[in-house]
């Protein structure tokens, strides 16, 4: 049975040639079910940071909130409602006009993702500098995230009108040529030369979980695309023992597979976020403690309004509970997928393909670190994470979804 990237890939070529504008392409309606999820989702989120975090930002131990209870909920809400509006003015604009911007944003990305460096543009925080300060404190490696599903799609949506390059055949290397030509190499190297790009910008930043959902990402499109399989097993290989070689030949990222191997050696310090989640986790039990009720953001488990809120919804909600997130976010997801089949063409059907792996990855990176099945990568939650400019990107990301589902053809 074919899967679902063949489906996109299939559909997306047939979708690909011109159309006539008829009556049945709808025009000026988004989907009402990935429309209200998000909406839900957003609603859900801001309802449980409110209860992760309002004892971190009482206690203020950081000397940020000043002990408002409320600070990180109000700055929330706020991005939230701006979010919303983003989201409803992008689902408005004609995606198509993206095609040609995908260049400049993912110039633009790459300038931003290494001004983190500049004297008095970069913030550091946690011992990393991955944050611009203007206009608000933010991640440029959102925005790279962004332009590379921007790139990628548009130059896959015109693979068809790629010229193949010819060799003479007359002598050997010729024949080689004709041959790296035919399993796609030649093809490759844009791609190749873009992510490898963004990867080395990141290796400066020390920003392990970004290149890994940058890969991610590229690999999705690139497959839904139509690339070869057997790239994908060439690349994985690669990527696998470029990754095994990082590891071993660097102290931090060691030290953080020692921790995860066994948190409790070093329950105080290394090992404590691993740890003070699973104690959150255990002690929700099915049906949780009740929604505000939690214990461990009592300033035991680290970072309650971010990376690790999910420990929070397990802890109050419990395992009925956090399921049903889980759940919401699934519908989501299997709704993004479902919008990529019935693209009007392959540009929106591959982008979709790119938001919606992202968004996935990261729910689920998430929830792997939060129950110790991965390393603490530093990967939020969407949706529910403290982080006004990230939400921001990914209702903008939302309503570009939106936008392309308005032109979906009538089913």
């Amino acid at each position: 049975m074919p899967n679902l990237f063949t489906k996109v890939k299939d559909r997306a070529r047939a979708a690909a040639q011109p159309k006539p504008r008829t009556t049945h392409q709808v025009r000026g309606q988004v989907d009402t079910p990935f429309l209200l999820l998000t909406v839900l989702l957003v609603v859900v989120g801001l309802v449980m940071l409110l209860s992760a975090s309002y004892p971190t930002a009482y206690y203020d131990i950081k000397h940020v909130t000043g002990g408002d209870a409320f600070y990180y909920f109000k700055r929330q809400a706020l991005f939230a409602v701006l979010g919303l509006v983003v989201m409803y003015l992008v689902s408005k604009v004609n995606y198509q006009g993206l095609r040609g911007l995908a260049v400049l944003v993912l110039v633009l990305a790459c300038l931003c993702m290494l001004a983190v460096k500049l004297p008095g543009l970069g913030v550091t925080a946690g011992g990393a500098t991955r944050w611009l300060k203007y206009p608000i404190q933010w991640q440029p490696s959102e925005l790279g995230k962004f332009g590379l599903v921007l790139y990628f799609s548009s130059r896959l949506s015109q693979r068809d009108h790629r010229t193949p390059l010819g060799f003479r055949r007359n002598h050997a290397l010729g024949r080689f040529g004709n041959l790296l030509e035919r399993i796609g190499f030649f093809e490759l190297i844009p791609y190749a030369f873009v992510i490898g790009i963004m990867v080395g910008i990141l290796a400066i930043q020390h920003h392990m979980s970004a290149t890994i959902q940058m890969v991610v990402i590229a690999a999705a499109v690139l497959f839904a695309g139509g690339i070869s399989v057997w790239w994908f097993i060439v690349g994985g290989a690669g990527v696998g023992a470029a990754l095994i070689a990082i590891i071993k030949g660097t102290d931090y990222m060691t030290l953080r597979i020692a921790n995860w191997k066994n948190p409790w050696d070093d329950a105080q310090n290394k090992g404590l976020q691993a740890v003070q989640s699973m104690l959150a986790i255990g002690s929700g039990g099915v049906f949780g403690l009740g929604l505000g009720n939690g214990r461990q953001k009592f300033l035991y488990l680290p970072e309650p309004q971010n990376d690790f809120i999910f420990a929070v919804v397990c802890e109050e909600l419990g395992l009925v509970g956090a399921c049903l997130v889980l759940l919401l976010f699934a519908l989501l997801i299997i709704r993004g997928y479902w919008l990529a089949l019935n693209a009007r063409d392959r540009f929106g059907s591959l982008v979709i393909v790119g938001i919606t792996t992202l968004f996935a990855f990261q729910v689920f990176a998430n929830v792997a670190v939060v129950t110790n099945l991965f390393p603490v990568t530093g990967i939020s939650l969407p949706f529910f994470s403290y982080g006004g400019s990230a939400l921001i990107i990914q209702l903008a990301e939302m309503g570009l979804i939106l936008s392309i589902s308005r032109q979906n053809p009538a089913s």
